[in-house]
C-alpha cells in the first residue's frame, strides 16, 4: 500500500512540473522559428536589458570555431591504416610510404633463429652464438672485424623503420616459454608535427635455456626521427642505436650422449665452463639528409602519402659507431676447452674496441618524361664518394708483465695491437627503365685509396615483367673482391694468436629468379664461384681452431623454390633449398633444406580471425661445425655427422581487434624419431616447449 501511494504522489508531482515547464514557452511565437525546448527572445525590445555583443574578428572567429570543433566527440576509430611506414632503402630513389602490416603472416616464426628462408644453427638457445645454416654470402667490401656470432640479435640503422603517424601508436610484444625462453619488444612512435615523426624501439632477450649457463641478457634499443619539409624537398633521417649483449659460455655439456637417456634432460647437467661469458657493445649515431633540386613529380597530387619522384637529389650521410668485444674468463680449463693459453691460465680479459666514422656524399640525376604514371625511357644516375675512418685497439690481461703488479697489485691489461687507417670509396649506380615492365640496374663500388685499396663490388640486375598472370624474371650477376676480416689475419688474445698474409677473397655469382605472385610461385637458381675462401679449421680434428685459406676455387649451386597453395580456408606453404658444392667438407652446409606450413584459417565468433596449423622444418645430415669459445667462431672440427629428422611445431594464432595472439608447442615430435638433436658439435638443441605470444597495438 505504501508503494502504491508513493507512485501516485510521484505522478502528481510530474503533472505540476509539466505545467511549470510548458509555462516557459510563448504561445504567440511563430512556428518554425525555434526547436522544442529552445528559449525564444522576448518580443518586448524595450524591456531587453542585455548588452549587445561586439562583432568578432577573423582570428577570434577561427578560435571560436576551433574550440567548438574540439568540444565535439571524436567518432573516428583509429586503426593501422592511419600509420604509414618506410625505411632508408625505400627512400633511396624517391619518397614512398606503405601501410603498416598488422597481419598474422609469419607471426609464429618470431625467432631470428628459425626464419623460414634464413634458418640458423646455434648453441641451443635464443640469444646464444649463431650462424647461417644455408650459404648466404655478405655483399660488402672494406674493413671487417669478422666476429658476427651475435649479429642476429642486434639493432642497426638499416633495421630502423620510419613512420608517418596520424595518431600515436604503441606496440607491446611478448613471447614466453616460461623461464626457458623470453622475448620482449616495446615500440612507440608519433608525429609531433604533420611532417615530423619521432619514436623508439626497446628489445630484450632474457631466455634462461634448458641447460646450465644458457641465459643471455641482451638489450637492443634505438631512438629515431624523420623530418620532411612542407614543400617535400628536404628530408632528414636520424637514429641513435644501443646494443649491449651479454652471452654466457658453458663450453658444452659433459655428457655428449645426453639424448640416449631422456631423464637427463634437465638444468642439472654438468658443463665444462662455469664462469665464462662474452659481452658485446655496439652503439652509434646515424644521420642521413637529402634535398630534391629542380622539378619534383608525384604519382598522385591528391594523396598526402603519394610517391614523390625527384629529378635531382643531393644527399649526405654521417655514421658514428663504437663497437667493443669482450671475452671474460674466470675458469680453470679442466676440460681442455681452449687449445692453449699465452698470458694467463685461469683468467682472460680479452677485448677489442673499434671506432668507425663514415661520411658519404652523393648526387642523383633522373631523366624522365612529363607523365610519371606511365614511365618509359627513364634514366637514373647516382654518383657518390664515401670516406671511412677506422681505429681499433686490442687488449689482453697479461700476468707476465710486472708494471701492473707494482702499481696496483693486479695483472696489467696490455695493448697488444692497434691501428688507425682510412678508406675512400667511389660509388656509382645506373638505372634505366625501358618501360614500367622492364628495367636495368647497375651498382659499382670501388675502394680507390686506403688500407683496403682494390676492394670492389660490381653488380648488375635486369627486371622483366610480363604481367600478373605470366610473372616476372630477375637476372642478376655480381663480382666481388674483399679483404679478409681482421680475425683471420691479425689476432692476439689469451688463447689465440696468429698473423697471416691472406689474399683477397673473390666471389663471382650469377642468378635467375622467376616470380609469379598470382600463383604464389617463386624459383631462384644461383651459382657461386669463390676464390681464396677463408674459414676456421682444426686440422687435427680437435679444438685448435685457426684460420685457413683454400687455394683452389669452390663451386656452389643453390636452387630455392617456394610454392604456396590455397584451397578455400586451407593454406599449404612450402620452401625448399637445394645446395651442392664440390668442397662439402670445407663449406659445411646441408644439401637439402625444407620448410612446410599447413594451416586452416577461419573467423571465429565473428571477431576472432584464427589460423590453426603445423610447421615442419628439415635438413639432410651434414658434417656439423664446432664452436670455438673465446673466439666466437664456428670452425671445421671433428668430422661428425649427426642424424637429422623433421622438427615440427603446432600453433594457434589469432587476431582480436588490435591484438595478435599466439599459442605454440615447439618440437612436438620429440621422442617420435629421436629424443633430441644437434646443429653444432656437442651443443644440444632445446627440447619441446609450450610458448605463448602476444602483440598488442595501442592507437591514442
Amino acid at each position: 500500500m505504501i508503494t502504491k501511494r508513493l507512485k501516485y504522489i510521484f505522478i502528481l508531482l510530474l503533472c505540476f512540473g509539466a505545467k511549470v515547464t510548458f509555462g516557459q514557452f510563448n504561445p504567440q511565437q511563430p512556428s518554425g522559428t525555434g526547436y522544442p525546448g529552445q528559449q525564444q527572445p522576448n518580443l518586448n525590445r524595450m524591456r531587453d536589458t542585455t548588452t549587445a555583443a561586439r562583432p568578432l574578428s577573423d582570428d577570434q572567429m577561427i578560435d571560436t570555431l576551433r574550440k567548438r570543433e574540439n568540444k565535439k566527440k571524436d567518432t573516428v576509430v583509429f586503426t593501422a591504416k592511419f600509420i604509414k611506414v618506410t625505411n632508408e632503402r625505400l627512400l633511396d630513389d624517391s619518397t614512398q610510404v606503405f601501410p603498416l602490416d598488422t597481419s598474422l603472416t609469419n607471426f609464429e616464426n618470431y625467432s631470428v633463429l628459425y626464419q623460414p628462408r634464413s634458418p640458423k644453427i646455434g648453441l641451443g638457445n635464443l640469444g646464444l652464438a649463431e650462424r647461417n645454416l644455408l650459404f648466404e654470402p655478405d655483399k660488402t667490401i672494406g674493413f671487417d672485424v669478422g666476429q658476427h656470432f651475435l649479429d642476429a640479435y642486434m639493432l642497426h640503422p638499416q633495421d630502423i623503420q620510419y613512420y608517418r603517424a596520424r595518431v600515436p601508436i604503441t606496440s607491446l610484444y611478448l613471447v614466453t616459454g616460461g623461464q626457458i625462453e623470453q622475448l620482449f619488444k616495446l615500440f612507440h612512435t608519433q608525429n609531433i608535427k604533420p611532417n615530423w615523426n619521432i619514436g623508439f624501439n626497446y628489445n630484450r632477450i632474457g631466455s634462461q635455456g634448458l641447460y646450465p649457463r644458457q641465459k643471455p641478457d641482451h638489450l637492443s634499443a634505438a631512438i629515431f626521427s624523420w623530418y620532411e619539409s612542407k614543400n617535400k624537398r628536404y628530408n632528414i633521417l636520424g637514429n641513435a642505436f644501443f646494443n649491449n649483449l651479454k652471452s654466457p659460455e658453458n663450453g658444452s655439456l659433459l655428457n655428449e650422449s645426453i639424448f640416449s637417456n631422456p631423464s637427463l634432460l634437465s638444468s642439472g647437467e654438468g658443463i665444462r665452463l662455469n664462469n665464462t661469458r662474452d659481452n658485446l657493445r655496439d652503439n652509434g649515431v646515424y644521420i642521413k639528409q637529402f634535398y630534391y633540386l629542380g622539378r619534383i613529380d608525384s604519382l598522385s597530387s591528391n594523396n598526402a602519402d603519394a610517391k614523390i619522384l625527384p629529378t635531382q637529389r643531393i644527399a649526405y650521410t654521417l655514421f658514428y659507431n663504437v663497437r667493443k668485444y669482450k671475452f671474460l674468463q674466470d675458469d680453470i680449463d679442466n676440460y681442455k676447452i681452449f687449445p692453449d693459453y699465452y698470458f694467463d691460465k685461469a683468467v682472460s680479459r680479452d677485448s677489442l674496441a673499434v671506432l668507425h666514422v663514415q661520411n658519404e656524399f652523393s648526387y642523383s640525376f633522373y631523366l624522365r618524361g612529363k607523365s610519371v604514371n606511365f614511365v618509359k625511357n627513364e634514366l637514373k644516375l647516382d654518383l657518390g664518394i664515401k670516406h671511412d675512418y677506422y681505429k681499433y685497439d686490442q687488449y689482453v690481461r697479461d700476468t707476465l708483465t710486472t708494471q701492473g703488479f707494482q702499481l696496483t697489485g693486479l695483472p696489467q691489461i696490455d695493448q697488444k695491437q692497434a691501428s688507425t687507417f682510412q678508406d675512400i670509396t667511389l660509388k656509382a649506380k645506373l638505372g634505366y627503365r625501358f618501360s614500367d615492365r622492364m628495367g636495368l640496374d647497375a651498382d659499382f663500388q670501388q675502394i680507390v685509396l686506403g688500407r683496403d685499396f682494390g676492394n670492389y663490388l660490381y653488380d648488375a640486375k635486369l627486371n622483366v615483367s610480363a604481367g600478373d598472370k605470366i610473372g616476372k624474371i630477375i637476372l642478376e650477376a655480381y663480382t666481388q673482391n674483399t679483404s679478409p676480416p681482421l680475425i683471420y689475419t691479425h689476432w692476439v688474445s689469451n688463447h689465440f694468436i696468429w698473423t697471416n698474409n691472406f689474399k683477397n677473397v673473390k666471389t663471382t655469382s650469377a642468378s635467375f629468379n622467376y616470380i609469379n605472385n598470382k600463383y604464389q610461385f617463386d624459383i631462384k637458381a644461383e651459382y657461386f664461384l669463390i676464390n681464396n675462401y677463408v674459414y676456421f679449421d682444426a686440422p687435427s680434428g680437435g679444438n685448435d681452431a685457426s684460420p685457413s685459406q683454400l687455394t683452389t676455387p669452390i663451386n656452389l649451386l643453390k636452387v630455392s623454390v617456394s610454392k604456396n597453395i590455397t584451397l578455400g580456408r586451407w593454406h599449404f606453404d612450402n620452401f625448399i633449398v637445394y645446395q651442392k658444392t664440390d668442397y662439402q667438407n670445407t663449406l659445411r652446409t646441408p644439401e637439402l633444406y625444407t620448410y612446410t606450413s599447413l594451416y586452416y584459417g577461419k573467423l571465429l565468433f565473428n571477431v576472432l580471425n584464427t589460423n590453426i596449423g603445423i610447421n615442419v622444418r628439415y635438413n639432410t645430415p651434414y658434417i656439423a661445425p664446432s664452436y670455438a669459445v673465446g673466439l666466437g667462431e664456428f670452425y671445421n672440427g671433428p668430422a661428425i655427422k649427426f642424424s637429422s629428422y623433421p622438427i615440427g611445431a603446432i600453433f594457434i594464432k589469432a587476431t582480436l581487434k588490435r591484438t595478435n595472439l599466439l599459442l605454440q608447442y615447439d618440437y612436438l615430435n620429440q621422442g617420435l624419431f629421436s629424443n633430441g638433436y644437434y646443429t653444432v658439435n656437442r651443443y644440444p638443441m632445446p627440447s619441446s616447449i609450450l610458448k605463448f605470444g602476444v602483440l598488442w597495438h595501442f592507437y591514442n
